[in-house]
């Protein structure tokens, strides 16, 4: 008997009479990694940017502070303000960071690194995650984790040496002293604000920002207030990044066909209920699945395809939490 034939049909994706096989796919992956590793780099650079203002405004403000015992002395606490602004963008430019290097850590761990250690074995959902991350890309660090990260890192020193330098200002400008009254009174703004309220105002940024540095390092199930907290503020920064799911009926006399579809093409799970159609009394099959808006499409055409006579009701859902949404809430 002749060999079997080869089957050479290896597409992996179709769309609207497009077909992209394997190598095409392979390219298209290597691409997409290559463009995540920009946007890291990108990311990482103006880090270390922002960084550097803040060494070099704080260098400047050393120098004149201390160049002459006239000088005053508020002029580091005005570049303290600059460095807590500093902060403030670094920990915005962290978080973007942090989007695309996960994204990049996905890719290599799952498809790259997956493909040099046979057999291949990546995380069954990897892809999942992937094409959640491109279609509704959204934060994963918080905006105070970003502050503590970043201030740990690099601010902690920064702030610690600006501040000592302040307390070193009014010790020993215009004359030395070893009077603590003496230092208070030299910490006065002014007419307008004692230098002890100044020195209260100084010590509960910097103990904040401790505060806040120390809870980042509390392992994240320990922490469910905060989680909780954090997760709702995520939610009132950035609603349009968060996927809209859709809770979707369909009363089909081809029950077993599109479930099985809705499983293997959409990856969403069903759940099947039985019917009667009260004007002809026939049996019908009611399936409910929960999907995003940009799969409805796929979903129509699945029915289109298998029953063109199916029902089908679309809610909008105004949450979902489980697997493939939102996680589980912890109560609080």
């Amino acid at each position: 008997m002749p060999p079997a034939e080869e089957n050479l049909d290896d597409t992996v994706w179709t769309y609207q009479g497009y077909r992209l096989k394997s190598p095409q796919f392979a390219t298209a992956m290597t691409h997409l990694y290559r463009a995540e590793i920009q946007r890291v780099n990108f990311w990482r650079n103006r880090l270390d940017t922002t960084t550097n203002w803040a060494v070099v405004t704080e260098a400047a403000a050393l120098t004149f502070v201390f160049g002459s015992p006239g000088n005053p002395h508020f002029s580091l606490l005005l570049v303290l303000v600059l460095l807590l602004a500093f902060l403030n963008i670094e920990a915005r430019r962290y978080r973007y960071y942090e989007l695309w290097y996960r994204r990049s850590r996905l890719l290599e761990t799952n498809y790259f690194a997956a493909m040099m250690s046979p057999p291949y074995l990546p995380a069954a959902d990897w892809a999942a995650q992937l094409e959640k991350d491109l279609l509704y890309p959204a934060f994963r660090t918080s905006w105070w984790e970003a502050i503590a990260h970043r201030f740990r890192r690099n601010y902690l020193w920064m702030i610690t040496l600006l501040l000592s330098s302040w307390v070193i200002k009014l010790n020993i400008h215009p004359t030395p002293t070893t009077q603590i009254e003496i230092m208070i009174t030299r910490a006065t703004i002014g007419q307008l604000i004692p230098g002890k309220w100044i020195i209260v105002g100084v010590v509960l940024i910097y103990a904040l920002l401790l505060i806040l540095t120390i809870l980042a390092t509390i392992p994240p199930e320990k922490r469910a207030i905060l989680k909780y907290l954090e997760n709702k503020a995520m939610e009132i920064e950035s609603p349009l990044l968060k996927p809209r799911p859709v809770l979707v009926t369909i009363i089909t006399n081809e029950k077993e066909k599109l479930a099985a579809q809705i499983i293997k093409v959409l990856g969403r799970g069903v759940t099947s209920l039985e019917g009667t159609g009260m004007y002809t009394g026939h049996p019908k099959g009611v399936l409910i699945s929960v999907l995003t808006e940009v799969q409805l499409p796929q979903l129509k055409q699945l029915v289109r395809s298998l029953d063109p006579h199916a029902f089908v009701v679309i809610n909008q859902a105004s949450e979902v939490q489980g697997y493939g949404f939102s996680p589980l809430e912890t109560p609080l």
